[in-house]
Protein backbone atom coordinates (compact mmCIF):
# COMPACT_ATOMS: atom_id res chain seq x y z
CA UNK A 1 0.00 0.00 0.00
CA UNK A 2 2.92 2.36 0.32
CA UNK A 3 5.36 4.72 -1.55
CA UNK A 4 5.28 8.15 -2.87
CA UNK A 5 6.75 9.23 -6.10
CA UNK A 6 10.33 9.50 -4.59
CA UNK A 7 11.07 7.54 -1.24
CA UNK A 8 13.58 10.45 -0.12
CA UNK A 9 11.38 13.48 -1.33
CA UNK A 10 12.54 15.29 2.09
CA UNK A 11 14.13 18.29 -0.10
CA UNK A 12 10.89 20.54 0.10
CA UNK A 13 11.11 21.75 3.93
CA UNK A 14 7.83 24.23 4.56
CA UNK A 15 8.10 23.17 8.20
CA UNK A 16 6.22 20.43 10.41
CA UNK A 17 2.84 20.49 11.56
CA UNK A 18 4.66 21.41 14.34
CA UNK A 19 6.50 24.73 13.29
CA UNK A 20 5.19 27.81 15.76
CA UNK A 21 3.87 30.40 13.59
CA UNK A 22 5.30 34.13 13.80
CA UNK A 23 3.59 36.31 16.39
CA UNK A 24 4.87 35.07 19.32
CA UNK A 25 2.86 32.80 22.33
CA UNK A 26 -0.44 33.95 21.53
CA UNK A 27 -0.51 33.55 18.11
CA UNK A 28 0.56 29.89 18.52
CA UNK A 29 -2.48 29.69 20.98
CA UNK A 30 -5.30 31.25 18.70
CA UNK A 31 -3.33 28.89 15.41
CA UNK A 32 -3.79 25.76 17.80
CA UNK A 33 -7.38 27.07 19.14
CA UNK A 34 -9.12 27.19 15.44
CA UNK A 35 -7.07 24.96 13.66
CA UNK A 36 -8.47 22.24 11.29
CA UNK A 37 -5.29 19.89 11.17
CA UNK A 38 -6.28 16.69 11.94
CA UNK A 39 -2.62 15.77 13.11
CA UNK A 40 -2.85 19.32 15.98
CA UNK A 41 -6.26 17.82 16.88
CA UNK A 42 -4.73 14.07 17.44
CA UNK A 43 -2.25 15.58 19.90
CA UNK A 44 -4.58 17.92 21.59
CA UNK A 45 -6.76 14.91 21.79
CA UNK A 46 -3.87 12.88 23.39
CA UNK A 47 -2.77 15.71 25.83
CA UNK A 48 -6.76 15.61 27.11
CA UNK A 49 -7.09 12.15 27.05
CA UNK A 50 -3.69 11.10 28.75
CA UNK A 51 -4.57 13.80 31.50
CA UNK A 52 -7.90 12.55 32.06
CA UNK A 53 -6.14 9.19 32.20
CA UNK A 54 -4.00 10.42 35.04
CA UNK A 55 -7.35 11.80 37.02
CA UNK A 56 -9.03 8.36 36.58
CA UNK A 57 -6.12 6.72 37.45
CA UNK A 58 -5.37 8.49 40.61
CA UNK A 59 -9.33 7.81 41.72
CA UNK A 60 -8.38 4.06 41.39
CA UNK A 61 -5.37 4.37 43.36
CA UNK A 62 -7.63 5.58 46.25
CA UNK A 63 -10.50 3.00 46.03
CA UNK A 64 -7.53 -0.12 46.49
CA UNK A 65 -5.50 2.07 48.75
CA UNK A 66 -9.18 2.50 51.14
CA UNK A 67 -9.28 -1.14 50.36
CA UNK A 68 -6.57 -2.03 52.08
CA UNK A 69 -8.59 -2.72 55.22
CA UNK A 70 -12.19 -3.80 55.40
CA UNK A 71 -14.19 -0.57 56.89
CA UNK A 72 -15.84 -1.76 60.22
CA UNK A 73 -19.28 0.30 61.55
CA UNK A 74 -18.63 -0.14 65.44
CA UNK A 75 -20.25 1.58 68.23
CA UNK A 76 -18.38 3.87 70.49
CA UNK A 77 -18.85 4.17 74.44
CA UNK A 78 -21.78 6.39 73.76
CA UNK A 79 -23.74 4.21 71.54
CA UNK A 80 -23.14 5.56 68.32
CA UNK A 81 -22.29 4.12 65.15
CA UNK A 82 -18.57 4.75 64.26
CA UNK A 83 -16.35 3.19 61.25
CA UNK A 84 -13.06 2.42 61.84
CA UNK A 85 -10.57 0.61 59.53
CA UNK A 86 -10.15 3.35 57.13
CA UNK A 87 -7.52 5.06 55.17
CA UNK A 88 -9.38 7.89 54.64
CA UNK A 89 -11.93 9.38 57.15
CA UNK A 90 -13.90 11.47 54.67
CA UNK A 91 -17.44 11.46 56.32
CA UNK A 92 -18.21 11.75 60.06
CA UNK A 93 -21.12 8.90 59.92
CA UNK A 94 -20.62 5.16 58.31
CA UNK A 95 -22.78 6.53 55.30
CA UNK A 96 -21.49 9.75 54.42
CA UNK A 97 -17.78 7.11 54.38
CA UNK A 98 -19.69 4.78 52.18
CA UNK A 99 -20.84 7.68 49.91
CA UNK A 100 -17.35 9.16 49.22
CA UNK A 101 -15.96 5.48 48.50
CA UNK A 102 -18.98 5.15 45.92
CA UNK A 103 -17.75 8.46 44.55
CA UNK A 104 -14.16 7.96 44.08
CA UNK A 105 -14.84 4.30 41.87
CA UNK A 106 -17.55 6.35 40.16
CA UNK A 107 -14.99 9.15 39.22
CA UNK A 108 -12.79 6.42 38.37
CA UNK A 109 -15.50 4.28 35.76
CA UNK A 110 -17.21 7.57 34.20
CA UNK A 111 -13.05 9.46 33.35
CA UNK A 112 -12.13 6.15 32.14
CA UNK A 113 -14.82 4.90 30.10
CA UNK A 114 -16.70 7.77 28.99
CA UNK A 115 -13.26 10.17 28.70
CA UNK A 116 -10.70 7.84 27.91
CA UNK A 117 -11.04 5.16 26.60
CA UNK A 118 -14.03 5.21 24.06
CA UNK A 119 -12.24 8.60 22.76
CA UNK A 120 -9.11 7.60 23.72
CA UNK A 121 -7.83 5.54 20.20
CA UNK A 122 -9.74 7.17 17.33
CA UNK A 123 -9.59 10.82 18.79
CA UNK A 124 -5.68 10.55 19.35
CA UNK A 125 -4.03 8.31 17.43
CA UNK A 126 -6.69 7.94 15.06
CA UNK A 127 -7.05 11.38 14.20
CA UNK A 128 -2.98 11.67 13.58
CA UNK A 129 -3.04 8.66 11.34
CA UNK A 130 -6.22 7.58 9.24
CA UNK A 131 -5.44 10.98 6.79
CA UNK A 132 -1.74 9.66 6.34
CA UNK A 133 -1.70 5.75 5.94
CA UNK A 134 -4.72 6.83 3.11
CA UNK A 135 -2.49 9.41 1.38
CA UNK A 136 -4.62 12.16 2.41
CA UNK A 137 -4.10 15.87 3.40
CA UNK A 138 -6.80 15.68 6.13
CA UNK A 139 -9.94 13.93 7.59
CA UNK A 140 -12.92 14.29 5.09
CA UNK A 141 -14.61 17.37 6.88
CA UNK A 142 -12.08 19.27 8.64
CA UNK A 143 -14.43 21.50 10.48
CA UNK A 144 -16.29 19.08 11.57
CA UNK A 145 -13.24 17.78 13.10
CA UNK A 146 -12.44 20.88 14.88
CA UNK A 147 -16.13 20.97 16.21
CA UNK A 148 -16.14 17.41 17.47
CA UNK A 149 -13.04 18.33 19.68
CA UNK A 150 -14.74 21.69 21.23
CA UNK A 151 -17.94 18.40 21.67
CA UNK A 152 -15.44 16.67 23.86
CA UNK A 153 -14.10 19.66 25.72
CA UNK A 154 -17.37 20.84 26.48
CA UNK A 155 -18.63 17.43 27.64
CA UNK A 156 -15.41 17.45 29.87
CA UNK A 157 -16.14 20.55 31.46
CA UNK A 158 -19.49 18.84 32.48
CA UNK A 159 -17.72 15.84 33.80
CA UNK A 160 -15.62 17.66 35.73
CA UNK A 161 -17.66 20.35 37.04
CA UNK A 162 -19.88 17.66 38.75
CA UNK A 163 -16.69 15.92 40.08
CA UNK A 164 -15.40 19.70 41.77
CA UNK A 165 -19.18 19.87 43.15
CA UNK A 166 -18.69 16.28 45.20
CA UNK A 167 -19.19 13.97 42.36
CA UNK A 168 -21.76 11.40 42.21
CA UNK A 169 -22.04 7.52 43.66
CA UNK A 170 -24.35 5.96 41.22
CA UNK A 171 -21.48 3.98 39.87
CA UNK A 172 -20.25 4.86 35.82
CA UNK A 173 -23.57 2.90 34.79
CA UNK A 174 -26.09 5.42 36.26
CA UNK A 175 -28.73 2.47 37.31
CA UNK A 176 -31.88 3.70 37.58
CA UNK A 177 -33.77 3.95 40.04
CA UNK A 178 -31.10 4.90 42.25
CA UNK A 179 -29.99 7.49 39.61
CA UNK A 180 -32.88 8.87 39.37
CA UNK A 181 -34.32 9.77 42.56
CA UNK A 182 -32.02 8.59 45.45
CA UNK A 183 -30.89 11.73 48.22
CA UNK A 184 -27.26 10.82 47.99
CA UNK A 185 -27.11 11.63 43.84
CA UNK A 186 -27.23 16.02 44.97
CA UNK A 187 -29.61 16.64 42.59
CA UNK A 188 -27.64 18.84 40.20
CA UNK A 189 -24.62 15.84 40.11
CA UNK A 190 -26.13 13.47 38.72
CA UNK A 191 -27.96 15.81 35.56
CA UNK A 192 -23.83 17.11 35.42
CA UNK A 193 -22.28 14.09 34.74
CA UNK A 194 -25.10 12.22 32.36
CA UNK A 195 -25.13 15.72 30.84
CA UNK A 196 -21.50 15.50 30.24
CA UNK A 197 -21.62 11.70 28.95
CA UNK A 198 -24.61 13.19 26.42
CA UNK A 199 -22.25 15.64 24.97
CA UNK A 200 -19.58 13.36 24.59
CA UNK A 201 -21.43 11.02 22.44
CA UNK A 202 -22.15 13.59 19.98
CA UNK A 203 -18.34 14.38 19.56
CA UNK A 204 -17.84 10.05 19.12
CA UNK A 205 -20.33 10.17 16.05
CA UNK A 206 -19.26 13.19 14.24
CA UNK A 207 -15.76 11.48 14.99
CA UNK A 208 -16.82 7.96 13.66
CA UNK A 209 -19.22 9.75 11.08
CA UNK A 210 -15.73 11.89 9.39
CA UNK A 211 -13.71 8.59 9.69
CA UNK A 212 -16.06 6.35 7.70
CA UNK A 213 -16.68 9.34 4.86
CA UNK A 214 -12.69 9.81 4.70
CA UNK A 215 -11.91 6.27 4.35
CA UNK A 216 -14.40 5.87 1.45
CA UNK A 217 -13.64 8.99 -0.15
CA UNK A 218 -10.01 9.76 -0.03
CA UNK A 219 -7.53 6.76 -0.33
CA UNK A 220 -5.04 8.19 -2.51
CA UNK A 221 -4.42 6.55 -6.32
CA UNK A 222 -3.79 2.89 -6.50
CA UNK A 223 -4.93 2.13 -2.65
CA UNK A 224 -8.23 -0.63 -2.98
CA UNK A 225 -9.74 -1.57 -0.02
CA UNK A 226 -7.67 -4.73 0.91
CA UNK A 227 -4.04 -2.27 0.11
CA UNK A 228 -5.33 -0.56 3.52
CA UNK A 229 -3.13 -1.55 6.72
CA UNK A 230 -5.49 -3.12 9.55
CA UNK A 231 -5.19 -0.27 11.53
CA UNK A 232 -7.51 1.95 9.05
CA UNK A 233 -10.03 -1.45 8.72
CA UNK A 234 -10.43 -1.43 12.05
CA UNK A 235 -11.05 2.12 12.74
CA UNK A 236 -13.60 1.65 9.84
CA UNK A 237 -15.96 -0.92 12.12
CA UNK A 238 -15.45 1.01 15.19
CA UNK A 239 -16.74 3.97 13.11
CA UNK A 240 -19.68 2.30 11.88
CA UNK A 241 -20.68 1.08 15.77
CA UNK A 242 -20.08 5.04 16.90
CA UNK A 243 -22.87 6.07 14.57
CA UNK A 244 -25.12 3.18 14.94
CA UNK A 245 -25.15 2.68 19.11
CA UNK A 246 -24.47 5.77 20.50
CA UNK A 247 -27.76 7.80 19.83
CA UNK A 248 -29.34 4.93 21.92
CA UNK A 249 -26.87 6.19 24.93
CA UNK A 250 -28.21 9.65 23.89
CA UNK A 251 -31.60 8.87 24.35
CA UNK A 252 -31.56 6.76 27.76
CA UNK A 253 -29.36 9.56 29.42
CA UNK A 254 -31.99 12.38 28.40
CA UNK A 255 -34.81 10.04 29.85
CA UNK A 256 -32.63 9.19 32.83
CA UNK A 257 -32.47 13.15 33.34
CA UNK A 258 -36.08 13.95 31.85
CA UNK A 259 -37.31 11.51 34.42
CA UNK A 260 -35.02 12.99 37.21
CA UNK A 261 -35.98 16.80 37.16
CA UNK A 262 -39.85 16.16 35.91
CA UNK A 263 -40.64 13.39 37.80
CA UNK A 264 -42.02 11.48 34.94
CA UNK A 265 -41.89 7.30 35.84
CA UNK A 266 -39.85 6.29 32.93
CA UNK A 267 -37.44 3.68 35.30
CA UNK A 268 -38.34 4.41 38.50
CA UNK A 269 -40.68 1.52 39.88
CA UNK A 270 -41.83 3.85 42.65
CA UNK A 271 -43.60 6.35 39.46
CA UNK A 272 -44.91 2.80 37.62
CA UNK A 273 -41.36 3.22 35.78
CA UNK A 274 -39.30 -0.10 34.70
CA UNK A 275 -35.47 -0.17 35.85
CA UNK A 276 -34.72 -3.04 33.94
CA UNK A 277 -35.78 -1.52 30.77
CA UNK A 278 -32.66 1.09 31.46
CA UNK A 279 -30.81 -1.86 31.80
CA UNK A 280 -31.72 -3.01 28.20
CA UNK A 281 -30.94 0.53 27.02
CA UNK A 282 -28.57 1.50 28.80
CA UNK A 283 -26.06 -2.59 27.23
CA UNK A 284 -27.89 -1.61 23.77
CA UNK A 285 -25.18 0.71 23.96
CA UNK A 286 -22.50 -0.11 26.26
CA UNK A 287 -21.82 -3.26 25.00
CA UNK A 288 -21.37 -2.34 21.37
CA UNK A 289 -18.92 0.63 22.61
CA UNK A 290 -16.70 -2.58 24.20
CA UNK A 291 -16.04 -2.97 21.01
CA UNK A 292 -15.18 0.50 19.97
CA UNK A 293 -12.81 0.28 23.00
CA UNK A 294 -10.73 -2.72 21.92
CA UNK A 295 -11.04 -2.84 18.35
CA UNK A 296 -8.91 0.50 17.94
CA UNK A 297 -6.71 -1.53 20.34
CA UNK A 298 -6.42 -5.01 17.83
CA UNK A 299 -5.93 -2.57 14.92
CA UNK A 300 -2.70 -0.75 16.60
CA UNK A 301 -1.43 -4.58 17.83
CA UNK A 302 -1.86 -5.46 13.88
CA UNK A 303 0.41 -2.60 13.04
CA UNK A 304 2.71 -3.21 15.89
CA UNK A 305 3.31 -6.91 15.35
CA UNK A 306 3.91 -6.73 11.56
CA UNK A 307 6.05 -3.79 11.30
CA UNK A 308 8.45 -5.09 14.36
CA UNK A 309 8.64 -8.58 13.67
CA UNK A 310 9.00 -7.47 10.12
CA UNK A 311 6.58 -10.28 8.65
CA UNK A 312 3.70 -9.81 6.44
CA UNK A 313 0.63 -9.88 8.30
CA UNK A 314 -1.15 -13.66 8.37
CA UNK A 315 -4.60 -13.57 7.27
CA UNK A 316 -4.84 -10.20 6.38
CA UNK A 317 -8.36 -10.53 4.83
CA UNK A 318 -9.36 -12.94 7.73
CA UNK A 319 -8.24 -9.93 10.46
CA UNK A 320 -9.80 -7.24 8.24
CA UNK A 321 -13.09 -9.19 7.91
CA UNK A 322 -13.17 -9.87 11.56
CA UNK A 323 -13.24 -6.79 12.73
CA UNK A 324 -16.46 -5.90 10.75
CA UNK A 325 -17.68 -9.24 11.76
CA UNK A 326 -17.06 -8.39 15.79
CA UNK A 327 -18.98 -4.79 15.45
CA UNK A 328 -21.76 -7.11 13.66
CA UNK A 329 -22.09 -9.68 16.87
CA UNK A 330 -21.52 -6.80 19.01
CA UNK A 331 -24.53 -5.66 18.65
CA UNK A 332 -26.77 -8.77 19.52
CA UNK A 333 -24.96 -9.51 22.97
CA UNK A 334 -26.10 -6.60 25.51
CA UNK A 335 -28.37 -9.13 27.28
CA UNK A 336 -25.49 -11.16 28.69
CA UNK A 337 -24.81 -8.47 31.16
CA UNK A 338 -28.22 -9.21 32.44
CA UNK A 339 -28.63 -12.73 33.09
CA UNK A 340 -29.63 -12.34 36.53
CA UNK A 341 -32.56 -9.67 35.36
CA UNK A 342 -34.15 -11.85 32.46
CA UNK A 343 -35.78 -15.00 32.03
CA UNK A 344 -34.45 -18.21 30.81
CA UNK A 345 -35.51 -17.96 27.57
CA UNK A 346 -33.55 -14.65 26.68
CA UNK A 347 -30.60 -15.21 29.52
CA UNK A 348 -29.94 -18.79 27.02
CA UNK A 349 -30.38 -17.25 23.54
CA UNK A 350 -27.84 -14.90 24.71
CA UNK A 351 -25.36 -16.36 26.20
CA UNK A 352 -25.66 -18.57 23.02
CA UNK A 353 -25.03 -15.32 21.15
CA UNK A 354 -22.11 -14.15 23.26
CA UNK A 355 -19.69 -17.12 22.45
CA UNK A 356 -20.56 -16.51 18.41
CA UNK A 357 -17.72 -13.01 19.61
CA UNK A 358 -15.06 -15.36 20.60
CA UNK A 359 -14.99 -16.87 17.26
CA UNK A 360 -13.80 -13.31 15.28
CA UNK A 361 -11.68 -12.61 18.18
CA UNK A 362 -9.77 -15.72 18.26
CA UNK A 363 -9.55 -15.52 14.55
CA UNK A 364 -7.08 -12.23 15.25
CA UNK A 365 -4.91 -13.67 18.07
CA UNK A 366 -4.44 -16.73 16.41
CA UNK A 367 -3.16 -14.48 13.19
CA UNK A 368 -0.94 -12.22 15.18
CA UNK A 369 0.82 -15.13 16.64
CA UNK A 370 1.33 -16.93 13.25
CA UNK A 371 2.32 -13.48 11.91
CA UNK A 372 5.32 -13.89 15.14
CA UNK A 373 5.96 -16.93 13.97
CA UNK A 374 9.91 -17.49 11.99
CA UNK A 375 9.72 -13.57 12.10
CA UNK A 376 12.66 -11.23 12.07
CA UNK A 377 11.67 -9.95 15.49
CA UNK A 378 13.05 -6.51 17.30
CA UNK A 379 13.00 -7.01 20.27
CA UNK A 380 11.74 -3.13 21.08
CA UNK A 381 9.77 -0.82 23.67
CA UNK A 382 6.55 -0.95 20.74
CA UNK A 383 7.27 -4.97 20.21
CA UNK A 384 7.05 -5.75 24.30
CA UNK A 385 3.67 -3.63 24.37
CA UNK A 386 2.59 -5.70 21.24
CA UNK A 387 3.84 -9.40 23.53
CA UNK A 388 2.43 -7.58 26.61
CA UNK A 389 -1.48 -7.03 24.45
CA UNK A 390 -1.66 -10.53 23.32
CA UNK A 391 -1.13 -12.12 26.55
CA UNK A 392 -3.61 -9.78 28.87
CA UNK A 393 -6.03 -9.35 26.22
CA UNK A 394 -5.91 -13.59 26.26
CA UNK A 395 -6.97 -13.53 29.37
CA UNK A 396 -9.65 -11.22 29.26
CA UNK A 397 -11.32 -13.00 26.58
CA UNK A 398 -10.76 -16.73 28.24
CA UNK A 399 -12.26 -15.25 31.28
CA UNK A 400 -15.09 -13.89 29.40
CA UNK A 401 -16.48 -17.38 28.62
CA UNK A 402 -17.51 -18.21 32.07
CA UNK A 403 -19.10 -15.00 32.30
CA UNK A 404 -21.40 -15.88 28.95
CA UNK A 405 -22.06 -19.40 31.00
CA UNK A 406 -25.07 -19.25 32.44
CA UNK A 407 -24.58 -21.87 35.47
CA UNK A 408 -21.33 -20.11 36.19
CA UNK A 409 -21.99 -16.26 35.73
CA UNK A 410 -24.94 -16.95 38.47
CA UNK A 411 -22.15 -17.21 41.25
CA UNK A 412 -19.41 -14.54 39.16
CA UNK A 413 -22.01 -11.71 38.16
CA UNK A 414 -21.42 -8.53 40.07
CA UNK A 415 -18.24 -9.54 41.63
CA UNK A 416 -14.60 -8.90 41.69
CA UNK A 417 -14.24 -11.90 38.79
CA UNK A 418 -16.06 -9.64 36.66
CA UNK A 419 -13.78 -6.24 37.35
CA UNK A 420 -10.51 -8.52 36.89
CA UNK A 421 -12.42 -9.95 33.41
CA UNK A 422 -13.55 -6.24 32.23
CA UNK A 423 -9.86 -4.45 32.88
CA UNK A 424 -8.12 -7.61 31.18
CA UNK A 425 -10.29 -6.70 28.09
CA UNK A 426 -9.98 -2.87 28.41
CA UNK A 427 -6.94 -2.04 30.30
CA UNK A 428 -5.13 -5.26 29.46
CA UNK A 429 -6.41 -4.74 25.83
CA UNK A 430 -7.10 -1.26 24.87
CA UNK A 431 -5.27 0.91 27.25
CA UNK A 432 -1.94 -1.71 26.64
CA UNK A 433 -2.21 -1.33 22.83
CA UNK A 434 -2.48 2.51 23.01
CA UNK A 435 0.47 3.27 25.03
CA UNK A 436 2.32 0.40 23.07
CA UNK A 437 0.69 2.72 19.68
CA UNK A 438 2.49 5.94 21.45
CA UNK A 439 5.39 4.52 21.55
CA UNK A 440 5.19 2.96 17.94
CA UNK A 441 4.15 6.07 16.50
CA UNK A 442 5.79 8.64 18.79
CA UNK A 443 9.07 9.28 16.74
CA UNK A 444 6.67 10.39 13.74
CA UNK A 445 4.41 12.48 15.90
CA UNK A 446 6.83 14.57 17.88
CA UNK A 447 9.95 13.90 15.79
CA UNK A 448 11.93 12.71 18.20
CA UNK A 449 13.27 8.91 19.77
CA UNK A 450 12.73 7.91 23.17
CA UNK A 451 14.89 6.83 25.50
CA UNK A 452 14.20 2.70 24.68
CA UNK A 453 15.90 0.83 27.70
CA UNK A 454 13.40 2.95 30.09
CA UNK A 455 10.72 2.43 27.80
CA UNK A 456 10.79 -1.08 28.19
CA UNK A 457 11.41 -0.96 31.95
CA UNK A 458 8.10 1.04 32.16
CA UNK A 459 6.48 -1.78 30.49
CA UNK A 460 7.78 -4.80 32.39
CA UNK A 461 6.57 -2.56 35.60
CA UNK A 462 3.17 -2.14 34.05
CA UNK A 463 3.22 -5.66 32.79
CA UNK A 464 3.95 -7.10 36.40
CA UNK A 465 1.63 -4.16 38.61
CA UNK A 466 -1.32 -5.09 36.47
CA UNK A 467 -1.23 -8.96 36.66
CA UNK A 468 -0.47 -8.61 40.26
CA UNK A 469 -3.36 -6.35 40.61
CA UNK A 470 -6.38 -7.79 38.45
CA UNK A 471 -5.10 -11.63 38.56
CA UNK A 472 -5.42 -11.58 42.40
CA UNK A 473 -9.07 -10.19 41.90
CA UNK A 474 -10.10 -13.67 39.84
CA UNK A 475 -9.93 -15.24 43.38
CA UNK A 476 -11.16 -12.43 45.66
CA UNK A 477 -14.64 -13.34 42.82
CA UNK A 478 -14.88 -16.51 42.75
CA UNK A 479 -14.28 -16.78 46.36
CA UNK A 480 -17.47 -14.44 46.68
CA UNK A 481 -16.08 -10.92 46.94
CA UNK A 482 -18.85 -8.45 45.30
CA UNK A 483 -17.74 -5.38 43.51
CA UNK A 484 -18.48 -2.44 44.46
CA UNK A 485 -18.10 -2.45 48.28
CA UNK A 486 -16.24 -0.94 50.65
CA UNK A 487 -16.53 -3.59 53.59
CA UNK A 488 -15.68 -7.03 52.93
CA UNK A 489 -14.83 -10.42 55.81
CA UNK A 490 -11.68 -10.55 56.98
CA UNK A 491 -10.37 -14.05 54.66
CA UNK A 492 -10.04 -11.60 52.14
CA UNK A 493 -8.01 -8.96 53.65
CA UNK A 494 -4.62 -10.60 52.40
CA UNK A 495 -5.86 -10.74 49.01
CA UNK A 496 -6.71 -7.20 48.76
CA UNK A 497 -3.59 -5.89 50.02
CA UNK A 498 -1.76 -7.70 47.46
CA UNK A 499 -3.93 -6.03 44.60
CA UNK A 500 -3.83 -2.72 46.12
CA UNK A 501 0.55 -3.27 46.17
CA UNK A 502 0.29 -4.54 42.07
CA UNK A 503 -1.78 -1.00 41.88
CA UNK A 504 1.01 0.89 43.33
CA UNK A 505 3.62 -0.46 41.06
CA UNK A 506 1.29 0.07 38.10
CA UNK A 507 0.74 3.58 38.83
CA UNK A 508 4.58 4.07 39.38
CA UNK A 509 4.90 2.06 35.66
CA UNK A 510 3.03 4.42 34.01
CA UNK A 511 4.57 7.46 35.63
CA UNK A 512 7.99 6.01 33.81
CA UNK A 513 6.58 6.03 30.73
CA UNK A 514 5.36 9.73 31.03
CA UNK A 515 8.77 10.78 31.82
CA UNK A 516 10.18 9.06 28.96
CA UNK A 517 7.83 10.66 26.94
CA UNK A 518 8.51 14.36 28.64
CA UNK A 519 12.35 13.93 28.67
CA UNK A 520 12.26 12.90 24.46
CA UNK A 521 10.27 16.18 24.05
CA UNK A 522 12.93 17.99 25.28
CA UNK A 523 16.30 16.02 24.86
CA UNK A 524 15.35 13.31 22.28
CA UNK A 525 17.76 12.20 19.77
CA UNK A 526 16.02 13.60 16.27
CA UNK A 527 13.62 10.60 14.67
CA UNK A 528 14.64 9.54 10.83
CA UNK A 529 11.52 10.02 8.83
CA UNK A 530 11.19 5.60 9.38
CA UNK A 531 12.87 4.50 12.18
CA UNK A 532 11.29 1.33 12.24
CA UNK A 533 11.02 -0.18 8.77
CA UNK A 534 7.30 0.67 8.25
CA UNK A 535 5.93 0.13 4.80
CA UNK A 536 2.20 1.76 5.72
CA UNK A 537 2.52 5.30 3.85
CA UNK A 538 2.60 7.54 7.17
CA UNK A 539 5.90 6.27 7.35
CA UNK A 540 6.80 8.15 4.16
CA UNK A 541 5.81 11.30 5.35
CA UNK A 542 8.67 13.39 7.16
CA UNK A 543 9.37 13.22 11.15
CA UNK A 544 6.93 15.16 12.21
CA UNK A 545 5.00 15.74 9.41
CA UNK A 546 4.53 18.85 6.82
CA UNK A 547 1.72 21.12 7.66
CA UNK A 548 0.07 18.72 4.30
CA UNK A 549 1.34 15.56 5.06
CA UNK A 550 2.89 14.54 2.15
CA UNK A 551 4.98 16.65 -0.55
CA UNK A 552 3.64 15.01 -3.59
CA UNK A 553 -0.14 12.46 -3.20
CA UNK A 554 1.11 9.77 -3.25
CA UNK A 555 1.05 6.87 -5.48
CA UNK A 556 0.59 3.52 -3.90
CA UNK A 557 2.70 0.80 -5.32
CA UNK A 558 3.17 -1.99 -2.59
CA UNK A 559 1.12 -3.37 0.16
CA UNK A 560 1.58 -2.26 3.54
CA UNK A 561 2.89 -5.67 4.56
CA UNK A 562 5.07 -6.57 1.63
CA UNK A 563 8.37 -6.74 3.73
CA UNK A 564 9.56 -9.72 1.94
CA UNK A 565 8.96 -8.23 -1.30
CA UNK A 566 10.99 -4.77 -0.39
CA UNK A 567 13.62 -5.73 2.14
CA UNK A 568 16.48 -7.61 1.41
CA UNK A 569 16.58 -10.86 3.94
CA UNK A 570 17.21 -10.42 7.76
CA UNK A 571 17.99 -7.02 6.86
CA UNK A 572 18.78 -3.86 9.70
CA UNK A 573 15.71 -0.98 8.93
CA UNK A 574 18.73 1.26 9.58
CA UNK A 575 20.21 0.44 6.52
CA UNK A 576 16.64 0.66 4.50
CA UNK A 577 14.40 3.49 6.00
CA UNK A 578 12.72 3.66 3.48
CA UNK A 579 12.64 1.18 0.34
CA UNK A 580 12.49 1.97 -3.49
CA UNK A 581 8.63 1.97 -4.71
CA UNK A 582 7.82 -1.90 -6.50
CA UNK A 583 7.22 -1.78 -10.32
CA UNK A 584 3.94 -0.21 -10.75
CA UNK A 585 0.90 -2.97 -10.22
CA UNK A 586 2.97 -4.81 -7.80
CA UNK A 587 -0.22 -4.89 -5.09
CA UNK A 588 -0.43 -6.33 -2.00
CA UNK A 589 -3.31 -9.43 -2.59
Amino acid sequence: MTTIPTPHDHGHHEGSYLTPPKGGFFAAVIQWATTVDHKKLGVMYTVAVLSLFMVGGLAALLVRVELWEPTRVVLNEAGEAVTTGQFFQLGKTPAENYTWYNRFFTIHGAIMVFLVIVPGVPATLGNFLLPLMLGAKDVAFPRLNLLSWYIYCTGALFAILSLINTGVDTGWTFYAPYSSSHAANTYNNVVLMTTAAFILGFSSILTGLNFIVTIHKLRCPGMGWFDMPLFVWAMYATSIIQVLATPVIGITLLLLIFERIFHVGIFDPAMGGDPVLFQHFFWFYSHPVVYVMILPGMGIASEMIAVHARKPIFGYRAIAFASLGIAGVGFLVWGHHMFTAMGELASTIFSALTFFVAIPTAVKVFNWIATLYKGSIAFNTPMLYALTFLFLFSIGGLTGLPLATLATDMHLHDSYFVVAHFHYVMMGGTIIAFIGGLHHWWPKITGKMYTEWVGMTGCIMVFIGFNVTFFTQFFLGTQGMPRRYASYIDEFQTLHQISTVGSMILGAGMFVQLGNFLHSIVAGKKAPPNPWGGLSLEWYADSPPSEHNFHHEPILTHGPYDYEDVYPPHCDPADFPLPEPLPAGAKHH
